[in-house]
């Protein structure tokens, strides 16, 4: 007999019915509209390929997509140059030294110098600089696409999840990565800082997944992914949170859980460490964020609530409101 202790909480978050994309509450207020991409033939580098670009733009644009300042302490000169595209972040500190950069003229030949991106006037060599744009969005990534700015195809042929992205002018890339047969919550952004708090190990910023697993999961194994997993190279996994069972039939079970580690392939290595190999897997939300409203290959510019919750759950602050 199935002990009563075994999870069966039914998830209001998006399913897996029909091998749907996830569905579940309305996107935020002031989100861009979602787009459908599609594979581009052409494009190069990792900005993204040529598509249907209604609903999405440049960030501070008309979409209400955010541009993120800098913080009271402003940003190195050499870093917002480099952003830019203007040199390397060593040549431009060449070209500080050498009294080529004047900050609201006055030449600067400090490499300590500090500046506000959006509001001082930088001009290299008499050329005014012009900061690139933050740009934040998410994607609803479809099976069969690989998660890399390489460009519209990856060295095999596959094609990219820049690909299903219109052409915005921003040279952008996938935070962390989802598996070839993943589907699922993806933020592509030229962020580094959120990049980075969102994938810094000590920030343990929650990844929530739909995961079906083959055969029916027993109390004991859905024990052993909340206790946390032995995986085959040794690596114990941290525990699993928030664990219910979706759906289950004789072959097979749907589980919602929540990681916060990022391994290599971790929930499917999780799964064949328990006996109950992954069949599907789709990310539902990262933090607070999902891809509710999005179809398969679908894609929205953030807006900037969505921006400061997330940097604010990856350093543990309140939420804004």
């Amino acid at each position: 007999m199935r002990s009563s202790k075994r999870p069966t909480t039914r998830s209001s978050s998006p399913g897996p019915k029909g091998g749907r994309s996830p569905k579940g509450s309305r996107p935020s207020k002031g989100a861009g509209k979602p787009v459908k991409g599609r594979p581009s033939k052409g494009g190069k580098g990792s900005r993204a390929g040529k598509g249907n670009a209604r609903g999405l733009g440049r960030a501070g644009g008309s979409n209400g997509a955010p541009v993120l300042g800098s913080d009271g302490s402003g940003v190195r000169l050499q870093k917002v140059m480099a952003a830019a595209g203007v040199a390397s972040r060593r040549k431009a500190e060449e070209l500080i030294v050498a009294g080529k950069v004047s900050v609201n003229g006055r030449v600067v030949r400090e490499l300590g110098t500090r500046v506000d991106p959006e509001r001082d006037r930088i001009l290299v060599g008499g050329e005014r600089v012009v900061p690139e744009r933050r740009v934040y969005y998410v994607m609803n990534k479809p099976d069969g696409v690989v998660c890399s700015a390489e460009g519209p195809v990856d060295a095999r042929g596959r094609p990219t999840v820049i690909s299903l992205l219109p052409q915005i002018g921003e040279r952008i890339y996938p935070v962390g990565r989802l598996d070839f047969h993943t589907r699922g919550v993806l933020i592509l952004t030229n962020d580094g800082d959120l990049a980075a708090a969102l994938t810094h190990p000590r920030h343990s910023v929650s990844k929530t997944y739909h995961v079906k697993f083959q055969g029916k999961l027993e109390l004991q194994a859905l024990e052993t992914l909340e206790r946390g997993v032995s995986l085959e190279d040794g690596t114990v996994t941290r525990p699993a949170e928030n664990i219910s069972v979706i759906r289950e039939t004789d072959t097979n079970t749907w589980v919602q859980m929540t990681i916060r580690q990022g391994l290599y392939r971790q929930i499917r290595r999780m799964g064949e460490a328990i006996g109950h190999p992954v069949l599907k897997l789709i990310r539902v939300a990262i933090g607070g964020l999902t891809a509710d409203g999005l179809r398969d290959g679908e894609a929205r510019a953030m807006n900037a609530t969505e921006v400061y919750d997330l940097l604010a759950t990856a350093e543990g602050e309140p939420r804004r409101r």
